[in-house]
């Protein structure tokens, strides 16, 4: 977050290939339909798979069912293709399917006599299924189907290809049945922000997809899950459905979960809120104490803490003499004000010119211990991560695990990482999210002072549409975040950032779009996310500046939201 202009920092690498790619939903197989792929899950080594550069081999570990599963490296200019041709029928159509991890994994068909088609993902810890349909020609017998990796990128997993559809005549491996729904689900343990859940296993799985609120949330491999980035003392609905190659059973009875009570000063964050940076500085926006800050703001963020001379460690100095003679008094007494009315006020680290880091155990237990000390001086409820130079995830993860023991389920955690560290999963900002889900509140992406970047449909777009906002908001969506902890960031007015300012208008549409399906653009999310946490500004002195006109349009509108 910052007043000033941010150098722009534009994503590279998969940009042209990806434009050409699309991701499709799971198909299912119908009762007619065989797998016609060969040595599907890999188990006879690479007995009809060809692999270009000697990229492919077999390994027993990870393996998504089986015993093997395909490891293919990029090297060079090889990208890791691993190929089989496979017999089909002319005038035909298939869902050709594959589950990968790892480096970013490709999926596709050539020869089809019609349109060729290919889906891919992004790099990812765990296994992920990949799925698109295609139409042979009327005279096609055979197609050729691949996947491949990415140059520079990791090492790629893939186990269990499936071309379902008519037999082709070629041999087929025999392909599972779609199981049946779980039994047997209840609520297992709760916490402030969390609800784990356990269920029967079922015959022919090979995964589950939990839902909440009929939203699905996380897919593991196991019969249970914990559901994490909940509201406090809120109750939830939750299903669960058994998968594997064929498809996806029918879901689950439904059982109800309720969150703890949370243990900190003050009322439960809503469960949509708004974020506002509260400036510690005179840049020209309106200079306000703490108490001016406008209503509609849930999550006061007190920009900036300060670097002090130990590597890690924090403090906070009150800017008295620029904000017209405001008092640590005052401002304490503000914070208590503030918390009674029901807000939480954290202090944010970073900014632009954010100096501190934290790369090592000693700078990890340096940025907790002093965070705390900050916490307990002025009364903060959490703290901001707002590190715009780079973080080490590994260190910070550890920091922001040991204020969690200190401060106590009432902590508020929330990041505001740039666009482009929000692009991928290896990403050092989004693996310390992923981290600390279970103890992280709520992730508002700055959407501005941005390059062109990345959608999670593989499509490049650019800042200041609705566009922008949903299909870069659907990453975090897709890829591990809960509804509730993801954010949209925006400037509160043309002088808040150097780009990417957009009308309250805009910033409503994209809400109603990722929660409610309504007020998109081209893009269409995957499905809705009525648990949207919300939205972010910077900053309140901004908008202060502008007569409060995006506070007073978006605040309500994400209080309204389902």
């Amino acid at each position: 977050m910052s007043p000033h202009r941010r150098s722009l920092r534009l994503w590279s690498g998969a940009v042209t290939a990806a434009l050409a790619l699309t991701v499709t939903t799971v198909g299912q197989a119908s009762a007619a339909d065989v797998n016609n792929a060969r040595n599907a899950g890999f188990e006879s080594g690479l007995s009809d798979w060809t692999c270009s550069a000697g990229s492919g081999t077999t390994v027993s570990s990870p393996v998504h069912s089986g015993t093997a599963a395909l490891q293919a490296t990029p090297a060079g200019q090889d990208n890791a293709r691993c190929a089989q041709t496979v017999r089909v029928k002319p005038g035909s159509t298939y869902t050709l399917g594959a589950w990968v991890r790892g480096g970013y994994a490709y999926l596709g068909v050539t020869g089809t006599g019609t349109t060729d088609v290919s889906t891919w993902t992004p790099d990812s810890s765990s296994w992920k299924q990949l799925s698109t349909t295609f139409t042979t020609g009327s005279s096609t017998t055979s197609v050729t189907v691949y996947t491949h990796g990415w140059y520079g990128q990791a090492a790629y997993y893939a186990d269990d290809v499936s071309v379902f559809g008519p037999d082709g005549g070629g041999g087929t491996d025999p392909g599972p049945t779609i199981p049946s729904a779980p039994g047997g689900l209840n609520v297992s343990g709760t916490t402030f922000s969390s609800v784990s859940l356990a269920w029967n296993a079922v015959s022919g799985a090979t995964g589950y997809t939990v839902y909440r609120d009929g939203t699905k949330v996380t897919a593991v491999s196991g019969t249970s899950a914990t559901v994490t980035g909940l509201a406090a003392s809120t109750s939830y609905s939750f299903q669960v459905t058994a998968t594997n190659g064929a498809g996806e059973s029918p879901r689950s009875a439904a059982v109800t979960g309720t969150t703890n009570k949370p243990n900190g000063p003050g009322p439960a964050l809503p469960k949509h809120a708004v974020t506002g940076y509260w400036q510690n500085f005179d840049n020209g926006a309106t200079v306000q104490k703490l108490a001016d800050v406008q209503a509609q703001y849930d999550i006061i963020a007190v920009a900036f803490a300060d670097a002090t001379s130990t590597p890690g460690a924090v403090t906070f100095n009150l800017d008295s003499a620029g904000l017209g003679g405001y008092t640590v008094d005052q401002f304490k007494a503000d914070i208590r004000a503030k918390q009674a009315a029901g807000k939480k006020v954290i202090v944010s680290v970073g900014g632009e010119r954010g100096t501190v880091a934290v790369n090592d155990a000693a700078s990890a237990a340096n940025f907790a211990n002093s965070v705390y000390s900050v916490m307990q001086t002025y009364g903060f409820d959490g703290v901001d991560i707002d590190l715009e130079n780079g973080l080490n995830a590994t260190y910070m993860t550890q920091a922001l695990r040991s204020l969690s023991a200190k401060a106590g389920s009432s902590l508020i955690i929330t990041m505001a990482p740039q666009t482009i560290d929000m692009q991928s999963t290896s990403n050092s900002y989004f693996q310390t999210a992923l981290n600390i889900k279970d103890i992280l509140t709520v992730v508002n992406m700055q959407y501005y002072n941005s390059g062109s970047m990345l959608g999670c449909d593989g499509k490049v777009y650019s800042q200041g549409s609705v566009d922008f906002l949903t299909a870069l908001a659907c990453i975090q969506l897709e890829n591990g975040l809960a509804p509730s902890q993801v954010g949209l960031g925006l400037p509160a007015s043309t002088r808040g950032a150097g780009s990417g300012y957009v009308s309250p208008t805009v910033v409503n549409n994209a809400l109603d779009c990722l929660a409610k399906g309504t007020g998109c653009g081209s893009f269409k999310p995957p499905r809705t996310y009525p648990g949207l946490r919300g939205a972010m500004t910077w900053s309140t002195n901004w908008d202060a500046t502008a007569g409060n006109a995006w506070s007073n349009a978006v605040g309500p509108h994400v209080h309204g939201l389902p």
